[in-house]
């Protein structure tokens, strides 16, 4: 039976350094939902001209790309207009991954959904590991790496499943509060040893 890890944790914890490693050192097929979002709405797309036609062609740029930053002030400011977003995006992520699971022969399968949970995406996995930090450490590196207010940080955050519920429902916790070097530690001895 194929061996599918499902990683996720929240925004920040370090879910990419997580599955860079899986990918480059361990050489496992690793699949990221935020890639296949991206896919979702661009140029040209059915979802893109549903969400252009639902908030305006300001969501748009000259080019025809979405303007993902004027789509994050909508969404995470305003829970409803969020899940009516990921309802259009999600069936196409859920396609996209049952799709490529036909294909791979790989025993062990990684997929990264950060919206794991909130997306209702289990089903796809067989085993869920959460990246874990503290809540200063994850808003310090959103804050370094996208450039966000602290209430930018803040609110996506809050737009997603408290951690804690997330470790609650997890097969591995891997804490990155520590060095990298102890993080990686972690992810080699829950591949041997799960």
């Amino acid at each position: 039976m194929k061996r599918i890890i499902g990683l996720t944790g929240g925004i920040g914890t370090g879910k990419t350094t997580v599955s860079n490693y899986l990918e480059h050192h361990h050489k496992l097929p690793v699949l990221d939902a935020d890639i296949y979002a991206r896919e979702a709405v661009k140029q040209g797309s059915a979802i893109l001209t549903q969400i252009v036609q639902r908030y305006g062609s300001d969501l748009q740029h000259a080019d025809g790309t979405l303007n993902r930053k004027r789509l994050g002030e909508i969404i995470f400011s305003n829970p409803d207009e969020r899940q009516w977003v990921e309802q259009q995006i999600h069936p196409y992520v859920r396609d996209r991954f049952q799709s490529q699971l036909d294909i791979l022969t790989a025993p062990i399968i990684v997929f990264v959904v950060p919206l794991l949970f909130e997306a209702n995406m289990t089903d796809l996995v067989t085993e869920i590991w959460v990246v874990i930090c503290s809540f200063q450490q994850q808003l310090d590196r959103m804050r370094e790496r996208d450039r966000l207010s602290l209430q930018q940080a803040q609110a996506r955050i809050d737009s997603q499943f408290p951690i804690e519920e997330k470790i609650a429902r997890a097969n591995v916790v891997l804490d990155n509060s520590s060095t990298i070097e102890i993080l990686l530690k972690q992810v080699d001895f829950a591949l041997i040893n799960r």
